[in-house]
């Protein structure tokens, strides 16, 4: 009988343990909230970088057509004419492009609306006396004559009766972005003018 006691004892102990496993079990923290990653991005966008360069020998090389396009807010009629210039020795000039934005169809290129030149030179100084030259030609003829940033070189904005052409030299290059018959309005010059400028002396990536 004291056999059956105490296995009694045990059981009903048991028992005790087994309702109490059957409780509630203790509530446990929330795990605190996950921080969201911020992984910066692994490509900086693409900022223009002037550089003294060869001169391309395709327009899409000094500003592509939907550059330029993007920068004007609007489509250019035509395609890009280039003009390969001949060397000049008496000015120390030696080599020369000009690229002819916006032609109409069976029009010429004098009806172009964005004219960009490229031209290099012998050495520096000959490149920066033929900008100052030509500042002070059309500074002679009554243009209004600014000097503006381009990136972080500095150029001339010089603005005429029919035409405004921004001018600068890099190096032993020079660089002249002209707009043409008044196509943008003069509210608009700086928007554009500088911005193409600056990727015409900009080689692709």
């Amino acid at each position: 009988m004291r056999g059956n006691k105490f296995f009694g004892v045990l059981g009903a102990m048991a028992l005790t343990l087994c309702a109490a496993c059957s409780g509630v079990a203790p509530q446990t923290q929330a795990p605190p909230p996950q921080i969201p990653k911020i992984t910066p991005p692994t490509t900086p966008s693409r900022v223009p970088v002037m550089v003294d360069r060869p001169l391309p020998d395709d327009c899409e090389l000094v500003v592509p057509v939907d550059v330029m396009n993007a920068t004007l807010g609007q489509e250019l009629p035509g395609e890009p004419r280039i003009i390969i210039g001949i060397k000049e020795p008496s000015i120390g000039k030696t080599g020369k492009i000009d690229c002819y934005y916006g032609i109409p169809e069976k029009k010429g290129l004098d009806d172009a609306k964005i004219v960009i030149g490229l031209s290099t030179y012998t050495d520096e100084l000959t490149a920066r006396t033929r900008v100052s030259e030509s500042v002070e030609a059309e500074r002679g003829d009554g243009a209004k004559i600014t000097e503006v940033d381009v990136g972080k070189q500095k150029g001339t904005l010089i603005e005429g009766k029919d035409e405004q052409l921004l001018i600068g030299s890099l190096g032993k290059s020079t660089f002249v972005v002209r707009n043409r018959n008044n196509f943008l309005p003069q509210a608009r010059l700086m928007a554009v003018l500088p911005v193409l400028a600056q990727q015409c002396m900009t080689p692709p990536v």
